[in-house]
This record gives C-alpha cells, structure tokens and sequence, in this order.
C-alpha cells in the first residue's frame, strides 16, 4: 500500500497535481488494501503532492477501514451529515496553498462529484488519473498473482460441478445454482460476473442468459464463470458436449481450440498485444468461420474482472512479465449454438502460464 501511494505522489510530482482523488471501488482497494462497496455513499481517497493522504468513506466501515492498515487521516461521516463540508473543513487544515490541477478518474466519477470537486478547488482544471492507474495495476505483484491463481483454481472447480451435474431434463438454471452453491460452501461469496450455463441453440449467443430451457442429447453446453476472491477475480469458458456431437460441432469446437492454443503460444513479454488477437482471428477466419468470431480475443484481469488492457487487434501495446489477462475466442452460429474456450493467462519472464487449468480437449459427457 505505502508504495504504491510514493508512486502515485511521484507522478504528481512529476505532472504537477497538487491533489489527486480516487473513489472507485477498485482503485482504492488498490490503494488502501480496502474493499467494501458503499453503494450509494460517498467513499473515496484524496491524494495530496505535499501533504498525507486523506481517507473519506461512511463513519459504519471505519473499523473496517482501520483493521485493513490505513495509517492516515479519516473522515468518517453519518447519513445526517454532509460528507463534502467535513472534506472542506479538513482541508482548510491543511492550510493548501493554490491547487492549479487536480487528477480525478474521468471515466468513472460522476458529474455530481465531479462538481463538488470542482467547488472544493474552484481554480483548479480536472485531468484524468486512470492513464496512471492502468499502467501500475497493469503488471501484478507476487501477492496479486497468487491471489488470482488460487481464484482460477475455484473458477476451474466451477466448471467441473456444473460438468457433474449435467443430465438430460435438467436446466440452465438448476446447473448454475448447483455451481454457485458448492462454490459458496468453498467459501467463495462472489461471483466475478453473472454466471452463464448455456445449452444448444442459446450456447450460440455470447452473452446468453440461463433460463428454463432443458438438456438434451446432442447438446453443446457453454460455461462461463468466475469468481472474487480477497478482491481479485477470475474468469473461465468451458464447452462441452452432452451424449453426441455432429461433425459440425465438432469442426467447430476444434477450430476455436486451435484458435486458442495459437494465441497462447504468442504470449510472451515484448509481444504486440493485437497479434494475439490476429493470429487467432486468422485460424477461425480460414475455417470459413470469420462472421461468427463477433468479440476481441481477451481483456486484462485483476480487481476488476475486464481491466486494462483491451486484447483486440488494433492495440500495439507489448505483453510485459506480470500481466494477467484472458484468451477467448469463440464461434456462434444462431440457432445451432457455439464454442467459446477461455483461459486466465500470466506473462512469465520467458513465455506464459494458464492460471485455469480444467481440461479444455472436447468432452462428450454421457
């Protein structure tokens, strides 16, 4: 925590930024070893170029707050009480001589506060933080990998129940909740996302919605989960078919696999980012399949279950040791179904290594 706030006093220093603020779930987590949504409520870190850091969030989580290790000032604020006035009243303290600039995350802060910033420091013009923020978060830490790894070992104990719960008549929606329950005996009380169990015809849709619909023989069956654990995500696509596969699906299914193993061999520090992307996008293309390839190759993964950076063919940004992100291409075709194969991916010093771990070889599952 100490040093990833002496990076962030050093940058603006660098920039010129008197005061920086942050209150995005994720990036003061990054900061503060703090997780805790407050929905509604005002949560968030000021960040001073000569000053120590200032921590606002509801007076109920400051226990909380304190237990993480946060070291620095607090203003911890009732529901009655105008958490912006106690913010002013602490900074008229510090006796803040004029603040030209402040770095705010442009993409997440909402106009309302970005107002009350701007009443706090009327001079000063508001830059973006998140170009900052994504370059250090971008490359984990020894705790964070290890964090995710154990997260992709739980993703990969997800797809295995729902395999194991899968018989004919049984629904979308009856698998997903045998999944999420064995997870949540492991301990795990977040899902990264909405979790997907997709049979047949709806396996065809990317972003499908579970629902009512049955299993049948000759199905395709797409899962795609992960989890949050300690503040860090994961992210897994297994495909498999149920009692028999056509040659169509199985055309496709190997397709996407070849797809994915290509991408992943290309995965090594000093790579362009977009040739994973492209390598993979070649294989489904020559297989007469390029119209049903609808989505980017992978996006980062850490905090945030899609994060910086985008894995798509126009990035020229180059793979480095410690980046995490996903690889995931896919076919769909409407009405038949589809094959997506996703993996959680780690940068090594010489090449990679797949966080999840499940078997990815077609299963027929009888």
């Amino acid at each position: 925590m100490q040093e990833r706030l002496e990076t962030m006093t050093a940058w603006m220093n660098e920039k010129n930024i008197e005061v920086s603020f942050l209150n995005s779930v994720e990036n003061v987590y990054y900061l503060s070893n703090f997780y805790t949504d407050p929905h509604e409520r005002l949560m968030g870190i000021f960040i001073f170029r000569q000053d120590q850091p200032l921590f606002i969030l509801p007076a109920m989580e400051v226990g909380q707050l304190q237990d993480s290790g946060w070291q620095y000032e607090i203003i911890g604020y009732s529901d009655h009480e105008n958490p912006w006035e106690l913010i002013q009243s602490s900074l008229k303290k510090r006796n803040l001589t004029k603040v030209e600039t402040v770095a705010i995350e442009q993409e997440v802060l909402s106009y309302g506060r970005s107002k009350e910033i701007s009443s706090l420091f009327p001079e000063a013009k508001l830059v973006s933080v998140e170009d900052k923020l994504n370059e250090m978060r971008v490359v984990k830490d020894t705790n964070e990998i290890n964090i995710i790894r154990r997260a992709a070992t739980m993703a990969d104990f997800g797809v295995k129940t729902g395999i194991d719960a899968l018989v004919e008549g049984i629904t979308e929606m009856e698998v997903l909740a045998k999944i999420e329950y064995e997870l949540k005996k492991k301990g795990i009380r977040e899902m990264s996302f909405s979790t997907m169990v997709l049979f047949g015809e709806k396996s065809g849709d990317p972003h499908g919605n579970p629902g009512d619909r049955k299993l049948k023989p000759g199905d395709m069956v797409l899962f795609d989960l992960g989890v949050v654990l300690d503040g860090y995500c994961s992210d897994i696509t297994r495909t498999v078919a149920f009692k028999s596969i056509s040659d169509k699906q199985k055309e496709i299914y190997n397709t996407v696999l070849k797809a994915e193993v290509a991408s992943l061999e290309k995965s090594k520090p000093g790579t362009r980012i977009g040739d994973l992307d492209t390598v993979a996008r070649e294989i489904i293309s020559d297989a007469g399949y390029s119209d049903y390839f609808p989505h980017r190759i992978g996006h980062g993964m850490g905090i945030n279950v899609h994060e910086f950076p985008s894995m798509n063919h126009l990035n020229d940004g180059v793979l480095k040791e410690g980046m995490v992100y996903t690889i995931e291409p896919g076919i769909y075709i409407p009405g038949m179904g589809g094959v997506r194969i996703e993996d959680d991916v780690l940068v090594t010093a010489d090449g990679f290594e797949t966080l999840t771990k499940f078997p990815k070889e077609l299963q027929i599952i009888n």
